[in-house]
């Protein structure tokens, strides 16, 4: 099923989202890689607010390429970053800012899968290379964070979007992963052709 949501997206439009849905945000998509979700975490464990309110938007696993023409940040490319490198604080991240969907590459694992379920948020995979497809649906840079301090790749982004996608839900709120299952199903076969090559 299709669906095209926009931020901040309520919990019960996330939850009625399934595995295999094909999803297009319009709205606040935010980048984060590893640095920004350790900042971000960091200022939460000391009690203060990240810059910028996560909740109910998109998160997006991206290192995009930009420029800066008069003081106004365009998006050049902005291809999805492989999701796992995540995987160690991301459900943590969930719990802290309650995000709506998690957008990278490459699926994410048990932990992220947990979280999704217990507060409220889908993983979107968006398709690797495909970084210009990915730029069309930003609209406007709204504004940029930390830039200074980490640098352009991991730094937040935040942009204003319209049917950004197209993503296939690959972890909902009802405990699928679809990529842990591709997985479980590669490795079940894998040990039915080792085990008829011994016989």
């Amino acid at each position: 099923m299709e669906h095209h949501l926009k931020t901040p997206i309520p919990d019960e439009d996330i939850r009625q989202l399934k595995m295999g849905d094909l999803v297009y945000v319009s709205g606040t998509v935010i980048t984060a890689r590893d640095e920004a979700h350790l900042k971000a975490l960091e200022l939460h464990e000391s009690g203060e607010d990240p810059p910028v309110d996560f909740e109910g938007v998109g998160i997006f696993h991206c290192g995009p390429i930009m420029r800066e023409v008069d003081g106004v940040w365009t998006v050049i490319a902005a291809g999805p970053t492989t999701s796992a490198r995540m995987e160690i604080f991301q459900d943590k991240f969930i719990e802290a800012f309650r995000p709506a969907i998690i957008i990278g590459k490459g699926g994410m694992g048990d932990r992220t899968s947990k979280a999704c379920q217990e507060y409220g948020c889908v993983y979107g995979a968006f398709t690797g290379g495909a970084a210009l497809l990915a730029a069309r649906g930003i609209k406007k840079v709204k504004d940029v964070f930390w830039l200074d301090e980490l640098g352009m790749p991991e730094c937040l982004w935040v942009y204003e979007t319209v049917d950004f996608g197209p993503m296939i839900v690959t972890i909902d709120t009802h405990g699928n992963n679809m990529t842990q299952n591709v997985k479980d199903r590669v490795s079940a076969r894998m040990a039915e052709i080792l085990a008829s090559m011994e016989g």
